[in-house]
């Protein structure tokens, strides 16, 4: 049975900056290339799962200009039902700057605009009800993520938490409604008030520090170094597939993605939706841009 997938989050226009390393503060360095790519960790999520054969609808915001009809476009065209993407006037269209270095690490800086402007009122009770599970990320109001989140688990819809940016706490209120956080390292650092190192001792206490916020089950992604997943009361660290990295920029969205594409109504399949969403994340990182390196459902049945 498709599996149906709302995600409520960013979109953002990513312009992409190739260079060799970080700039030194004060240091003027020359990009070796710059391209523009559609983007934002909900527009990536919502490729990823609908690229896996999710039905995926899509609440957001763009704005009233050419960015938002290249976003609307792109969804489309993938795919998602943009039924509930709004258009907002006062407010341009989500923008990332993404600094690409050499070796594929990244560093991201962000302008909300549209994201930011989403209200509760741009909720659509029906379509969140209707659905198997929810994917938000912290690209857009906590507000709007808290009702979205309340609604959907008052009804038995899964609900999946990308904590990314950090730039929120992890409330009470909220993680009674969370089914699964997903934070990267650096969020889960930020979050959690602790060093996340490769170690798992230290990934342990980082997972004891998510409980005691209230998390059901947690999924630390890694990188290079997979993901730690914890689940009640059982724990393990999920090796990645060993690939030669070109851009990370969209791997931990193809992971969440996928992922939510394939988890159970019960979770009990959890290793082997770990499993495949590591092999969707793999393939991405050998391909430039960020939806443009998401792979299809037949592309991960081949790999595996």
């Amino acid at each position: 049975m498709t599996k149906k997938i709302v995600v409520l989050g960013s979109l953002n226009v990513d312009s992409i900056m190739k260079m060799p390393r970080m700039p030194l503060v004060g240091e003027t360095m020359a990009l070796t290339n710059v391209t523009t790519a559609p983007g934002g960790k909900g527009a990536n999520q919502a490729v990823a799962a609908a690229r896996q054969g999710a039905d995926v609808s899509f609440i957001g915001a763009i704005g009233n200009d050419a960015n938002g009809q290249f976003m609307r476009a792109t969804l489309v065209n993938n795919g998602v039902n943009v039924d509930q993407l709004k258009t907002n006037g006062d407010v341009p269209t989500g923008s990332a700057f993404i600094m690409l270095q050499d070796d594929g690490a990244n560093t991201i800086l962000i302008h909300g605009g549209a994201n930011q402007a989403l209200t509760t009122a741009d909720l659509d009770r029906d379509l969140i009800i209707d659905a198997d599970l929810i994917i938000a990320q912290f690209e857009v109001p906590y507000a709007v993520i808290l009702a979205a989140f309340e609604l959907a688990h008052n009804h038995h819809v899964q609900t999946v938490l990308n904590p990314a940016p950090a730039v929120y706490e992890l409330t009470p209120e909220l993680m009674a409604v969370t089914d699964i956080i997903l934070p990267n390292e650096t969020e889960a650092q930020l979050l959690t008030g602790i060093e996340v190192v490769n170690d798992e001792g230290v990934l342990n206490r980082v997972t004891d520090a998510l409980q005691a916020k209230g998390a059901k089950r947690s999924i630390i992604t890694l990188g290079a170094a997979g993901s730690f997943v914890a689940d009640g009361q059982r724990r393990w660290w999920a090796q990645p597939e060993k690939v030669v990295a070109q851009d990370t920029t969209a791997a931990g969205d193809t992971f969440i993605g996928t992922l939510a594409s394939v988890i159970a109504s019960d979770f009990n399949n959890l290793d082997d939706a770990v499993k495949r969403a590591s092999i969707a994340s793999a393939i991405a990182v050998t391909r430039p841009g960020a939806i443009p390196s998401i792979p299809t459902f037949d592309e991960v049945e081949a790999y595996s």
